[in-house]
């Protein structure tokens, strides 16, 4: 079984910036052979792919309301991924998962997914 925990989230003013992070654990978790992503869910919404990366972390996809704004990268080593998010905008208000599965991509859908984290709560004013 795997666990993750996200933190970073938190109350920020339209343009400013977060640091998510999501650490993994678990018996034999290794995060080299795993695909993870950003996912969140603002209320009264579907949750929707935010970002995805690869287990090698060569590949990565967004979706398009926050290209060139996010940042999703990895460390292995320490078996924890971040979204770096910039220059914020009120519709990114949600709550923001960080997923994982057992295979080396990272595909936008939540369905391909087995584990998930608890959520981290992200609040942009205007």
């Amino acid at each position: 079984q795997v666990q993750l925990v996200e933190s970073g989230g938190g109350l920020v003013q339209a343009g400013g910036s977060l640091r998510l992070s999501c650490a993994a654990s678990g018996r034999s978790v290794s995060t080299f052979v795993m695909g993870m992503g950003w996912f969140r869910q603002a209320p009264g919404k579907e949750r929707e792919f935010v970002a995805t990366i690869s287990s090698g972390g060569q590949t990565t996809s967004y979706v398009d309301s926050v290209k060139g704004r996010f940042i999703i990268s990895r460390d292995n080593y320490k078996n924890t991924v971040y979204l770096q998010m910039n220059s914020l905008k009120p519709e990114d208000t949600a709550l923001y998962y960080c997923a994982a599965r057992r295979g080396i991509s990272g595909p936008p859908s939540s369905d391909r997914y087995d584990y998930w984290g608890q959520g981290t709560q992200v609040t942009v004013s205007s």
